[in-house]
């Protein structure tokens, strides 16, 4: 179980990160164009922050069946037993949070201009902490 479900993890993220990066660039095109926010708009956002949320679901899943969780704890100043352990969930856990009041702030914004910007500076400033902890190594080698 815990190969498939670390498989599902890594394979996930392609799709999560290129809807993220997708839901970014079209926030800030949106921004920067002065176009109206239309359900488009909306539902591009939305799949980026279900994306995001699977993932967290998933990794979650995986923390508690990993034997690279938990139980690694005891031996921080193991660069790479660290990220996996503690930086990956804990900065992923604030990139996703972030990601999800970049949608509540949108839905409460006025016009086009603040919905594009919530979404584009939340859920920008979460891919950049997204993409600061993956395991590249890790990642990669799968």
């Amino acid at each position: 179980m815990y190969t498939f479900v670390q498989k599902f993890h890594s394979g996930w993220a392609y799709l999560a990160l290129l809807l993220l990066v997708f839901a970014v660039i079209n926030s800030f095109l949106g921004m920067n164009s002065k176009k109206e926010f239309t359900g488009k708009d909306r539902k591009i956002a939305l799949f980026g922050l279900i994306g995001t949320h699977i993932q967290l679901l998933v990794g979650f899943i995986l923390y508690f069946i990993s034997p690279l969780g938990l139980d690694s704890f005891g031996q921080m100043k193991d660069a790479a037993l660290r990220l996996t352990s503690l930086e990956h969930p804990l900065i992923n856990i604030i990139a996703i949070a972030l990601i999800t009041i970049g949608w509540s702030k949108h839905k409460k914004a006025e016009n086009s201009t603040a919905k594009f910007k919530s979404i584009a500076i939340f859920y920008g400033i979460g891919l950049l902490l997204i993409l600061s902890r993956i395991p590249w190594k890790m990642w990669l080698n799968n």
